[in-house]
């Protein structure tokens, strides 16, 4: 995984973690890249990422198509929806500041709100688009 993901990654960690709207919808900061094997419900998980290389004369620059997860197990999808709008307003257009590169922008694509198979998880899936570039 690029330097920059990896930048990128934990710096979207750390704005999560530290946002009270976030919190509050999961009842703590139960932000995970990898979940315990018992985690508490609900909680946000950090998935898979597309990088693309978009350099320019200006110099290098990635696109990173960034995807989370927010788990839920109670009030059906109304929890699910929360936590996803926390998320949104945490993250969308935030000024985080990758260890080592400089975020362009970060925006808000999609998301996807379902209940899944076992009939009692809800999961909402949310694509963010992220720019960045190396600090000078």
């Amino acid at each position: 995984m690029p330097a920059a993901t990896v930048a990128l990654r934990a710096a979207i960690h750390a704005a999560l973690v530290a946002d009270s709207g976030v919190r509050a919808a999961l009842g703590g900061a139960r932000i995970y890249d990898e979940p315990p094997r018992n985690a508490a419900f609900p909680y946000v998980t950090l998935g898979d990422a597309r990088i693309a290389d978009v350099s320019s004369d200006l110099g290098p620059t990635q696109e990173h198509q960034l995807t989370l997860h927010a788990w839920s197990r109670q009030g059906g999808h109304k929890e699910a929806h929360v936590i996803a709008g926390a998320v949104l307003q945490a993250l969308d257009d935030a000024p985080l500041a990758p260890a080592g590169h400089r975020l362009v922008n970060l925006r808000f694509a999609i998301a996807d709100i379902r209940r899944e198979a076992d009939g009692r998880t809800y999961h909402a899936l949310l694509r963010f688009r992220a720019v960045t570039e190396p600090s000078l």
